[in-house]
C-alpha cells in the first residue's frame, strides 16, 4: 500500500463493503497488526455509543471488535441520522450538531470533510493500518460534487481503493465495469483490484468471465468470496428477518418495524436464540399471536407513534395485554407508554406535544442535549446483571418511574408496571448479554433458558469470516506484502 490506509468501496449499497472491512480488520489483527475501521460518513438509524461518549455508525462498532480495540468516535466522523425522506441529523466527531435537509447538506460538506480528514489523520498517528468503508456506490453521479464518502476521501488522502460487488444479486460484471467506466482517470488508477462476493455455484463456470473481466479493465480480481450459509454480522441498517418459525421454539415474539426505527440490531441475539420466534411486523400487518411485544426505539418518537396508531397496533396492544401477554417498550418505544410526549424545541419535528399510549403514568419532555453512555447495572426483576447503552434526547418524569425497570450507578431507571405485565426502558443493547436477557425471557415467558452466548457467536463468525477472506483472497496482492 502506498500509505497505511486501504478503502473498500461497492458497486451498490449492501454490496459487502462493512463485512470485508470487518474481516479484513480481523485479519490483520490476528497477524498483530495494530488495525483500526473507518468510515468519513455513514447514513443510519443503526448506531453505538463509544467508550468516547460519542455515537457512531453501528457497523464501526462491529468492525471496532473485529480489530479487538474499543469502539472510538474518530472511526466514524460524520454519521447522518435520517429524520425524513429529505432531512437528517448531522453527527460530527460523536455529537448532534444540527437537522439538514439534503441540499443544506451538500454545501455543508466542505465542512464535514475537515473533520473527516482530522479524524483520519488522528488514526493515522496511532495505528499501523487504516481499514475504510465507503458509503452507497463512488459512482452515483449526482453525489460526486464535495464527495467526502468514497473518492472524494481516496483522492484526499490517496490511498488505494478495492470495489466490491455482490453477485448474489446478478449482474456482476456489469456493476464492477460500469463503476469502473464512471469514475475519473486518476480515480480509476487509485483501483487496484476487485472483489466478488457472495458467491455460490461451480467456479469453473465463472471463471471465464473472471477472465475477460481482468483483461478488459486491466484489474485483478482479488478474491471470489463464496456465499457464507447462516452467517450473521450485525447489519449496518437493513433488517436482517431470516429465521424459520418453529413449534420447536416456545417463545414467540413480535417487533414493530416503525417507519423511523432505529437500532434494531437490539433483537439479533433473540432472533437467532434457539427458543425465540421472532417476527418483525411491518407496515399494514396484524401483530400476531405473540408472548411479548417489543416497541423499538425510532429516530421520530412523536411521529412514529401517530404511525404506530395508523395502523391500529394500539389497540392489538391493549387487546394482547388484556389477554395476559408482555410489552417491551425500548427508548422511542418506552417514550410511547407513557401519557404524554412533548418537543416543544422542534427537536424531532415540528414544536408541540401528543398524547402517548397512557400504559405508564409518566411525560416525556424532548431536549435539546442527547443522552449518549454505556452503562451498568442490575435489573429490579431478579438483580441479574446488565451491560447496555443509551442513545435518546428525552428525559421521563412521573410516577411510573418510582417502580424501576433497573438501577444504574444507584439511580433508578426505566419502569414496571404493578402487574409486571410492561416494561419500559432507554437501555439498548440488553439483549446481548447472557443473564440479562435470560431474566427477560423467563418474565416474558419461557419456564428454563437455554444457554445461548451471543457475544460468543459473534466472535465466531467474525473469524469465520476472516477465515474465508485468508483462504479465498490474495492478501499480498491486497496489502502489496506489507502484512505477510
Amino acid at each position: 500500500m502506498p500509505n497505511k490506509t486501504l478503502m473498500v468501496q461497492g458497486t451498490t449499497s449492501d454490496a459487502g463493503k462493512s463485512v470485508l472491512v470487518a474481516g479484513l480488520c480481523r485479519v490483520l489483527a490476528r497477524r498483530g497488526v495494530k488495525v483500526a475501521p473507518f468510515k468519513p460518513q455513514n447514513m443510519a438509524l443503526n448506531s453505538a455509543v463509544t467508550e468516547d461518549g460519542g455515537e457512531i455508525g453501528r457497523a464501526q462498532a462491529v468492525q471496532a471488535q473485529a480489530c479487538n480495540i474499543p469502539a472510538h468516535t474518530d472511526f466514524n466522523p460524520v454519521l447522518l441520522k435520517p429524520n425524513s425522506d429529505t432531512g437528517a441529523q448531522v453527527i460530527i466527531h460523536g455529537k448532534a450538531v444540527t437537522d439538514m435537509e439534503a441540499t443544506a447538506y451538500h454545501h455543508y460538506k466542505t465542512t464535514a470533510m475537515s473533520a473527516v480528514l482530522d479524524s483520519h489523520q488522528r488514526l493515522c498517528d496511532q495505528y499501523d493500518a487504516i481499514i475504510v468503508e465507503g458509503a452507497g456506490s463512488p459512482a452515483e453521479i449526482n453525489l460526486r460534487d464535495r464527495d467526502i464518502a468514497n473518492m472524494g476521501f481516496a483522492e484526499a488522502v490517496d490511498c488505494p481503493v478495492i470495489i466490491v460487488a455482490d453477485i448474489d444479486r446478478g449482474g456482476v460484471f456489469a456493476h464492477l465495469v460500469g463503476t469502473l467506466a464512471l469514475l475519473s482517470e486518476s480515480e480509476q488508477q487509485r483501483v487496484i483490484g476487485f472483489v466478488i462476493n457472495r458467491f455460490r455455484g461451480d467456479m469453473a463456470l465463472l471463471q471465464p468471465g473472471i477472465d475477460w473481466l481482468e483483461t478488459y479493465t486491466n484489474k485483478p480480481v482479488l478474491a471470489t468470496l463464496p456465499y457464507l450459509q447462516g452467517f450473521h454480522l450485525e447489519a449496518e441498517d437493513a433488517i436482517e428477518q431470516s429465521q424459520q418459525l418453529t413449534d420447536e421454539k416456545p417463545l414467540y415474539i413480535a417487533v414493530l418495524v416503525l417507519s423511523r426505527i432505529s437500532n434494531h440490531t437490539d433483537f439479533d441475539a433473540l432472533r437467532l436464540h434457539p427458543q425465540v420466534n421472532l417476527q418483525y411486523i411491518g407496515p399494514n400487518q396484524t401483530i400476531p399471536p405473540s408472548d411479548l411485544i417489543i416497541i423499538p426505539g425510532t429516530k421520530s418518537v412523536r411521529a412514529d407513534l401517530q404511525w404506530l396508531k395508523d395502523q391500529g397496533w394500539d389497540i392489538s396492544i391493549t387487546k394482547h395485554l388484556r389477554y395476559g401477554g408482555k410489552l417491551l417498550g425500548i427508548c422511542g418505544g418506552f417514550q410511547m407508554l407513557g401519557t404524554q410526549i412533548s418537543d416543544p424545541l422542534g427537536i424531532e419535528s415540528e414544536a408541540g406535544s401528543s398524547d402517548a399510549l397512557g400504559l405508564l403514568d409518566f411525560t416525556t419532555m424532548l431536549e435539546a442535549n442527547k443522552q449518549l453512555r454505556q452503562v451498568s447495572g442490575e435489573l429490579v426483576l431478579n438483580h441479574s446483571a446488565v451491560d447496555a447503552y443509551e442513545i435518546h434526547a428525552g428525559v421521563s418524569t412521573g410516577p411510573a418511574l418510582n417502580a424501576p425497570f433497573a438501577t444504574i450507578n444507584n439511580t433508578n431507571e426505566g419502569a414496571i408496571s404493578e402487574d409486571q405485565a410492561i416494561i419500559g426502558t432507554y437501555l439498548h443493547g440488553l439483549f446481548d448479554h447472557s443473564e440479562a436477557r435470560n431474566a427477560l425471557l423467563v418474565w416474558a415467558g419461557l419456564d428454563k433458558v437455554e444457554a445461548f452466548d451471543y457475544k460468543a457467536l459473534q466472535e465466531q463468525e467474525i473469524n469465520r469470516l476472516a477465515d474465508t477472506i485468508e483462504e479465498h483472497m490474495d492478501l499480498d496482492k491486497t496489502f502489496g506484502n506489507q502484512y505477510s
